[in-house]
């Protein structure tokens, strides 16, 4: 609970213990063994976070979180650890919380989102899992998209502009350097794998807002997202996905803020191991990076998991605030997991750090948090606070009635697809196979005309040769016409002035008989001199 203006977890024999909000941003840890108390804890700090004024995101793996939206209910464990406590003095009240609920499949919450390009090439190639050549080529998809004005919102956003790429990649290489498609099935195959655990619900609009998060009730407190990851937990690429582009969103939305009287926003990540398990190695790397970062941006992180071998030794080294409860150490590896988690903490002369690991009750912790000073304190067994808000699940219809009244609801329920790469790429498609089949059709409709044209060439030439050819004939024959009449009367001709002169040179020789004989033989040397004549 919030009091003196710190955050009070816990108190030992002698003294109560507190995380001072100065140091809060120095990240934390909430640790152990089922069923010792990690839960009760995780919602002592973040009711105490919301109290303080600072907003709160908490991931809630179980269901067990949602409580916090309703009052706590009056029992007599909780009054007696109030009493035990001595916290009745210090205006402890049994109360409810500020919760907005939010779900990435939209099940259980509002529907959480963000775009593909808002994830960016960098991020979304580390989740992706992408080797260096991959990771380029992906940045290079997204230079060409932001180059031709393509929006990359969701999956089939970023499917359809790889397809495009690889439809074009001799062009586009002229431009952008040579882009492999087999690096392209590559992505898409990494792709689809994200889309089988929920990528497909993640990305898309209206996307989150992160500014919408750091936000105070009209009380003054921290508003406080629950995150429901009953599902989501199952799939560790997309709760990697969501984890590392949450912090992102802060990183870049947030100014850097130096060492400030409280944090802007604390996160809760509830069954941490089951991220760091399966996380490949990029994306570890990145997660400690974003750690080690986002301190300077007023922003604390909490991981919750049954051990702190469950978090690897580079984000550890950043957890500042820790709370430990119970360890099992019943086998040989057991135990070395305990001793190694007591020897993280700075040691307490009074009492063997190991011993008391291994033997804490329900409800107790060894708690070391950083002083006013940014030192480590020596480690305290501690008995931690009860929740003022209701403990346990909560539900379906109270739910519903948290979810409706929230006042974020209307601005994230419906989703809705704005006309993006993938709907341009598809009318571009449509439009070059349209384009294609016109021209087509135009081709074939010109190579008819011109097989017609060429036919009607054909026959008039046809035609032309055939009436070419009559008048020939009718020339030849109009000639043999006239030439038949020529002879005809150059032949009478010759043969009348023939005959004359046969007569008067047969009447001068031989008379009678030498006229008629001088007229037969004129006549056929006229038509003879006539034909030559002619003939010339």
């Amino acid at each position: 609970m919030f009091t003196e203006n710190k955050i009070l977890i816990g108190k030992s024999e002698e003294e109560k213990v507190f995380i001072y909000p100065k140091m809060a941003n120095r990240h934390g840890m909430i640790a152990g063994a089922t069923g010792t108390g990690k839960t009760i804890t995780l919602k002592v700090l973040a009711e105490s976070f919301s109290d303080c004024g600072v907003p709160v995101f908490l991931a809630d793996v179980k269901g067990d979180l949602a409580g916090m939206c309703l009052d706590g209910e009056d029992s007599e464990n909780i009054r007696s650890r109030v009493e035990k406590l001595g916290l009745s003095g210090l205006g402890f009240s049994l109360k409810k919380y500020p919760v907005n609920f939010f779900d990435i499949y939209g099940e259980k919450g509002m529907p959480l989102r963000t775009t593909v390009s808002e994830m960016g090439p960098l991020l979304l190639s580390r989740i992706l899992d992408l080797n260096d050549t991959q990771s380029d080529i992906l940045t290079v998809i997204f230079k060409i998209a932001d180059d031709q004005d393509l929006l990359l919102i969701d999956t089939k956003d970023l499917k359809a502009m790889l397809q495009y790429v690889g439809e074009n990649a001799k062009e586009l290489s002229l431009t952008y350097g040579n882009i492999s498609k087999q690096s392209l099935g590559a992505i898409i195959r990494a792709i689809i794998a994200l889309e089988a655990e929920g990528a497909e619900f993640f990305f898309g609009e209206p996307a989150l807002d992160i500014r919408d998060w750091l936000s105070t009730d009209n009380m003054g407190r921290g508003k406080i997202q629950i995150l429901d990851c009953q599902k989501l937990i199952n799939r560790p690429a997309m709760y990697a996905t969501f984890l590392l582009w949450m912090m992102s969103e802060l990183f870049e939305t947030l100014p850097e803020t130096g060492d400030a009287e409280k944090p802007k926003m604390v996160f809760f990540f509830d069954e941490a191991h089951m991220l760091f398990d399966t996380a490949p190695r990029v994306l570890l790397e990145k997660v400690e990076q974003m750690v080690k970062l986002i301190r300077s941006k007023g922003v604390g992180i909490y991981f919750v998991t049954q051990s702190p071998k469950d978090i690897p030794d580079g984000v550890l080294a950043q957890l500042g605030n820790k709370i430990q409860h119970a360890l099992h150490a019943y086998t040989p590896a057991e135990q070395k997991k305990a001793k190694a988690a007591a020897a993280s903490f700075r040691e307490n002369p009074e009492f063997d750090t190991y011993e008391t690991l291994t033997n804490l009750g329900i409800g107790e912790a060894l708690i070391s948090v950083l002083d006013e000073e940014g030192i480590p304190t020596v480690v305290k067994k501690c008995k931690i606070l009860p929740p003022q808000s209701r403990m346990g699940a909560i539900t379906d219809a109270e739910r519903e009635k948290e979810i409706r009244e929230s006042l974020l609801y209307s601005k994230y329920e419906e989703s809705f697809d704005r006309d993006s790469a993938y709907e341009f790429l598809q009318r571009k498609a449509l439009t070059d196979a349209t384009d294609a089949q016109k021209a087509k059709e135009e081709a074939e409709a010109k190579k008819l005309q011109e097989k017609e044209e060429a036919a009607a060439r054909k026959q008039q030439e046809k035609e032309e040769a055939a009436l070419q050819k009559q008048k020939e004939k009718e020339a030849e024959r109009q000639k043999k016409r006239t030439k038949s009449a020529v002879n005809q009367v150059a032949g009478s001709a010759a043969g009348t002035i023939g005959r004359e002169i046969g007569n008067t040179l047969g009447k001068s020789v031989g008379g009678s008989f030498g006229k008629k004989l001088g007229g037969n033989v004129g006549a056929s040397l006229g038509r003879g001199l006539m034909k030559t004549l002619f003939k010339m």
